[in-house]
């Protein structure tokens, strides 16, 4: 068992009277520092939400309509002995976080999601890879340890898709993620603001232009000039996104891997049982960090339905909203068996690349192993909705 918590210890007996850290402890304090770091650009895409952000916001709010309440004298186990520990569509991991995939990782650190790979195995957690990397699927799968999974934004190509399942299965995933939430774009108008669309300079698509079938698609090889390039990305562009899935079509995807398949965009409790009906062995609760439909339910508030309507049939994990300790727990409580936690990391990516990743990565772990042994548990199996009071508004 990895002692989190232990963070707080370095910091505070380093040299005479501890040290105080590069980087900022909560997940406000790098997004502060990340805004004025970043370029714009970089930035917008990365903080940016579907048009007034009233869902990003609405992420956050719906944390503060549940309150922990803390139980004493429980004779819980020493700091070091706490149980974070969890299997998560058949994937251990040291603590019940995953990086949650984001895209066009270039536009913050050279290493992109190398880095975050590298980070998230280092801290025994997992990480979940974008479709929309900037770096190609066997590369990161080769750094990423035995904890990492595969995103997967379906083309309107049935054989380029095909062709990146087996891909990130040949590489070493453990499990295939399909985002349903996004069949296209939602409206950005940060990114709109600015005129910034990465996928139209060639980033965030290097697992297309590495990938066999997408590459016979075109009239000739990217890499060899400018027109050539350019040809690949309005070829992408032609394929990106893909209106006409449905339920049965997660049962076609189980019939392309012997993975484990969640479905990532599901807020409504009859959505969860006909993709679990249809073969996914997970949902993710998400509204895509507030980026696809302005006004949608906060998705924490979508949590305790989806995981009544699918019970033992699936594990389940949120996404969207997770920002501190504090929020894991309730995430838990509310019935996740894991959450994806996205921009703070990234914004620690900016800043410092893999350390900074990492650090962000830390500062959440650390925060919820204390909170959780604080409000009187030994480890997350012991977490259920007592944990929680609902605060009226």
């Amino acid at each position: 068992m990895t002692y989190f918590g232990n963070m707080q210890n370095e910091i505070y007996l380093s040299g005479v009277g501890g040290a105080r850290p590069e980087l900022p402890m909560t997940a406000a304090g790098l997004e502060e520092l990340a805004s004025t770091t970043l370029s714009p650009e970089a930035f917008a895409y990365i903080a940016g939400s579907a048009s007034s952000e009233r869902t990003a916001a609405a992420n956050l709010a719906a944390f503060e309509r549940h309150a922990i309440v803390p139980r004493m004298l429980r004779g819980t186990a020493a700091p070091d002995a706490r149980d974070l520990s969890v299997e998560v569509l058949g994937t251990r991991l040291a603590a019940p976080v995953l990086t949650a995939p984001v895209g066009v990782l270039e536009l913050v650190h050279e290493n992109a999601e190398l880095a975050v790979g590298e980070a998230a195995d280092e801290l025994g957690i997992g990480s979940v890879l974008s479709t929309a990397s900037s770096t190609p699927i066997e590369q990161v799968g080769a750094v990423s340890g035995e904890n990492w999974w595969y995103q997967l934004y379906w083309p309107s190509d049935d054989e380029v898709a095909q062709s990146l399942v087996r891909r990130a299965e040949a590489a070493g995933a453990k499990a295939i993620v399909l985002t349903a939430d996004t069949p296209g774009m939602g409206w950005r108008p940060r990114d709109l603001e600015l005129g910034h669309l990465p996928f139209l300079q060639g980033k965030g698509i290097a697992n297309y232009l590495t990938d066999p079938v997408f590459r016979s698609r075109l009239p000739g090889a990217p890499e060899d000039s400018a027109e050539a390039m350019q040809m690949a990305v309005l070829t992408w562009v032609s394929m990106f996104g893909n209106h006409t899935l449905r339920p049965a079509d997660v049962t076609r995807l189980r019939e392309w891997t012997d993975l484990p398949i969640a479905v990532k965009g599901i807020v409504h409790p009859d959505d969860a049982r006909a993709v679990v009906d249809a073969g996914a062995a997970g949902v993710v609760v998400s509204n895509h960090g507030g980026r696809q439909v302005d006004g949608a339910i906060a998705a924490l508030d979508a949590l305790a339905p989806v995981a009544a309507a699918v019970g033992d049939h699936a594990d389940v994990l949120l996404d969207s909203g997770i920002r501190c300790g504090a929020d894991v727990l309730t995430a838990l409580a509310l019935g996740a068996d894991a959450v994806l936690y996205g921009r703070p990391w990234v914004y620690g990516l900016g800043l410092a690349g893999k350390a900074g990743a990492k650090h962000a990565l830390r500062i959440l772990l650390a925060d919820f192993d204390l909170t959780l042994g604080l409000a009187g548990f030994a480890g997350v199996a012991e977490i259920d909705t007592s944990a929680l009071r609902a605060v009226s508004g």
